[in-house]
């Protein structure tokens, strides 16, 4: 039996092309983080900064991260879980969204 929810990814995808479209003049990003790579690759990356379990996307005017995940069946990674702690005892928000529709209702129950 094949898998028919969104990956993780077109979830994602979803929710930047919605916040952009409802909130034109705040700037969302994303933090690229997952996916595969090659050992030198990886290396190269951690040697510059990238750090494991770093939520997905940031608003700066915000103070605002966003963590991904799929609709049914994500689970946070001891990393993920590090950093929201982290992020949150230094001010931030950081939200967890269970798919597109949960991160969108997040966002617009803080910035109505």
């Amino acid at each position: 039996m094949s898998d028919t929810r969104p990956s993780e990814h077109l979830e994602q995808v979803r929710l930047v092309s919605w916040f952009r479209r409802s909130y034109p003049t705040v700037r969302i990003f994303a933090v690229p983080n997952g996916g595969v790579r090659s050992m030198a690759q990886g290396m190269a990356l951690k040697s510059e900064g990238v750090s494991p379990g770093v939520p997905d996307l940031f608003v700066p005017t915000w103070n605002t991260w966003v963590e991904m995940k799929r609709s049914k069946g994500g689970r946070l990674s001891s990393e993920q879980k590090d950093w929201i702690e982290y992020l949150t005892n230094a001010g931030h928000t950081v939200i967890v969204g269970y798919g597109f529709e949960d991160a969108k209702d997040k966002i617009m129950a803080l910035h109505k």
